[in-house]
């Protein structure tokens, strides 16, 4: 299947919208659910790794850079069990702290899928949507 590329201006803006909503959820908790707790941050963070992904692999599929973001979102979290000085003295920045949390739990990663789905879901429909628009041809 041929891809059509992803437009990065596209991706960018996604990237700061997604960065703002992220920091949002966690400053205006009220803007969402109280069920969801602080979950809606986490599949915005998990989102931001997707748009960070396509960025740099603009057409690549859409299952693979899933995946790939999925990966790299349960591997950061994963990084939480490990506690040294160090890393622990990078986490108790602000930048640190957003970037590679510090607490590690089951369900982030749940926010995790989560937040890739949707981002998944929704790119696949925009690829969809550029290659009609672009009369590709689907062997």
């Amino acid at each position: 299947m041929t891809h059509v590329p992803r437009s990065r201006l596209w991706l960018v803006a996604g990237f700061v919208a997604v960065i703002i909503l992220g920091l949002a959820s966690r400053k205006y908790p009220f803007l969402f659910p109280v069920i969801f707790g602080k979950y809606p941050g986490d599949a915005l963070w998990a989102l931001m790794v997707l748009l960070i992904c396509a960025f740099f692999k603009p057409g690549a599929a859409t299952g693979r850079l899933a995946l790939t973001a999925l990966a790299i979102s349960c591997l950061v979290e994963f990084s939480q069990l490990y506690q040294a000085p160090w890393i622990n003295a990078i986490r108790h920045t602000t930048m640190g702290h957003l970037v590679l949390g510090s607490t590690f739990s089951w369900l982030d990663m749940v926010a995790y899928a989560v937040g890739v789905l949707v981002g998944a879901l929704f790119d696949a429909w925009a690829v969809s949507r550029m290659q009609r628009r672009r009369f590709i041809v689907q062997p």
